[in-house]
């Protein structure tokens, strides 16, 4: 039942290390999600890119910002998640996040050319974390 903290943060960035009782960790992942979410506007992006609006999605976006994010989301992902697991191997665990924040920056560059970039780069970093939670779960 400790996934629930990676769970937690795949919600939301910290909430998991808030979950496991580390607060001025899980308090720090929120505050810089929210920044970076703020000044990428990847909220308004999303929101745009899943009505259709993928051109004005596309034009919105400040890369710079967004460009930090899937490495910075999948972190916090692993962090909940292998802090919660008693006994967990850190090298080897960490490989499919890593794995998910590399195909998140590549969807992430690659955006304009591809599909719902929102759900497709979403789905890069969030199969692959889904993956290692069920692979190592009991490790």
């Amino acid at each position: 039942m400790r996934n629930i903290a990676a769970l937690f943060s795949l919600l939301m960035p910290g909430f998991g290390q808030i979950y496991n009782q580390q607060f001025i960790k899980g308090i720090s992942f929120v505050i810089i999600e929210h920044f970076d979410n703020m000044f990428g506007k990847i909220n308004k992006t999303i929101q745009l890119d899943f009505n259709g609006f993928h051109h004005q999605a596309l034009e919105m976006i400040n890369y710079n910002a967004m460009l930090f994010y899937p490495g910075f989301y999948m972190y916090v992902v692993w962090d909940a998640w292998y802090y919660a697991k008693d006994g967990a191997n850190k090298t080897i665990t960490a490989i499919p996040f890593i794995f998910g924040g590399f195909l998140g920056e590549l969807g992430a560059i690659f955006s304009t050319k591809l599909p719902f970039a929102s759900l497709t780069v979403g789905l890069f970093m969030i199969i692959p974390s889904i993956f290692a939670m069920i692979f190592f779960r009991h490790q």
